[in-house]
């Protein structure tokens, strides 16, 4: 477990523990729809946003993902490096041009 993943384990326990798995499923979803939300607000498709919000919802989806990790013992960092190097492999020549309004 990475350091990140110890810090939303020692502050679960403190709380009491972890949810059951479709608790923390349905935790996840919850925070990628207000992930979805903010994006949409963002991108001037519903109101104003702000990427400090933003942010705060992407660590709050991060932060869900952790939780169902912890539960089954894997290295949320572990897994996405095994996902870069899938999308790698497999993606390599699907994707077009990187989009210019990304800041890196």
């Amino acid at each position: 477990m990475n350091e990140h993943q110890e810090k939303v384990d020692r502050l679960v326990r403190e709380f009491g523990g972890y949810w059951g798995p479709f608790e923390m499923l349905a935790a996840l979803m919850e925070e990628v729809g207000e992930l979805a939300d903010e994006l949409l607000k963002v991108e001037g498709v519903k109101g104003a946003g702000e990427k400090e919000r933003l942010e705060e919802e992407i660590g709050d989806v991060v932060f869900a993902l952790a939780c169902i990790a912890n539960y089954y013992g894997v290295d949320l960092l572990n897994a996405l490096e095994k996902s870069v190097n899938k999308y790698q492999v497999r993606d390599k020549n699907r994707w077009g041009e990187p989009d210019e309004d990304i800041e890196g």
